[in-house]
């Protein structure tokens, strides 16, 4: 079979590097520009820039899957933990601590997602992953000590932010079942509940409307922070599978406090290297993951978007498709061997 460019496991990995990185970064934006903001309304804001963004990136529908009736209570529930109860601790928690030390609980939310996807989905783990798991989480622990030593940590807020994590592990874990699904789509259903519900509780909550300086920089963190990085989550997941996303997006934290740092936090120390040293080394590990072995498919009928050069793809088009597409297809059994990932395709048992 044809040779893909980059390996699974590398382009996965990249798109959720992507992902990190625009989440990571908006973390200490949302605290310096939602100062002040009530935590329903910033959330609001945050979500209205990443429908915004999302209605803008869907794709047609002979190129993507789209969404169906059945994939709501799935969408709900994403909305519900991601986009209003993930948002909400985080901003409240801003408030009362500091950006780096809130960007970098945010390693959480990778031990939330790789359990949740090993008990939901079953997806394996190579030794190479688990070391690269345990590599982001010690960083991430380093940095949290770090911030607790300098005693710049305050625990109510830290505690809402690690709700956050949690809300955010459950969303990121539900969004593997609808990764096949047009990413541009998915991210405005998301959003635009999101945003419904947090405009509803801002206004039962009598919060006071921003000013339109604030309220334009935080849609503006949404459409790239919320909106674009959940694009590249989900194409990551797509490829790359729920569990390996959760840990590279495990980066994010330090993203965030770099960024809190060049937004004038100088908090900066020994640890804080070794912690993102660390963190580094972790997401190099999944950059040099190639997993290849026999194995078995079943046959499969399904949606998604494809191309005719990956090997599993053999069906025959009247008249004949170039490019990626989407349509429903059947898969008849085969057996071979080539680099894989835990996609919709490789979710075999090891």
């Amino acid at each position: 079979m044809k040779s893909p460019r980059f390996s699974p496991a590398l382009r996965g990995a990249l798109l959720a590097l992507a992902a990190a990185v625009l989440f990571g970064l908006s973390t200490p934006l949302v605290q310096r520009f939602g100062s002040g903001v009530g935590p329903f309304t910033t959330a609001a804001l945050l979500y209205a820039g990443a429908a915004l963004v999302a209605l803008m990136l869907r794709r047609p529908t002979q190129r993507e899957a789209q969404l169906r009736r059945s994939d709501l209570p799935r969408l709900l529930a994403m909305a519900a933990s991601g986009a209003v109860v993930g948002p909400v601790a985080l901003a409240w928690g801003l408030q009362r601590t500091s950006g780096s030390s809130a960007s970098l609980m945010l390693t959480l939310e990778a031990v939330f997602t790789v359990v949740l996807a090993w008990r939901w989905y079953g997806e394996t783990m190579d030794r190479r992953v688990v070391g690269a798991v345990l590599l982001l989480l010690a960083g991430g622990a380093l940095l949290v000590v770090e911030q607790g030593l300098a005693g710049q940590v305050q625990l109510l807020g830290l505690l809402a932010v690690a709700l956050a994590t949690a809300a955010w592990g459950v969303d990121n874990t539900l969004s593997r079942g609808v990764a096949d699904r047009d990413p541009g789509q998915v991210v405005w259903a998301k959003a635009l509940l999101g945003t419904g519900a947090t405009v509803v509780l801002a206004l039962v909550s009598r919060e006071a409307l921003p000013g339109a300086m604030a309220a334009l920089a935080l849609a503006a963190v949404g459409a790239t922070g919320y909106g674009l990085s959940l694009r590249f989550y989900l194409l990551a997941q797509r490829t790359f599978g729920a569990a390996r996303t959760g840990s590279v997006f495990a980066f994010a934290p330090f993203i965030g406090a770099a960024g809190a740092f060049a937004l004038g936090e100088r908090s900066a120390s020994a640890l804080m290297a070794v912690g993102g040293g660390l963190m580094v080394l972790g997401v190099v590990l999944h950059l040099m993951e190639r997993h290849s072995h026999a194995h078995t498919h079943e046959a499969l009928e399904h949606e998604h978007a494809h191309t005719h050069d990956d090997g599993h793809h053999l069906h025959a088009h009247q008249p004949r498709a170039d490019g990626a597409h989407s349509h429903w297809h059947s898969h008849a059994p085969m057996q071979h061997e080539h680099p894989h990932a835990p996609d919709a395709h490789h979710r075999h048992r090891h």
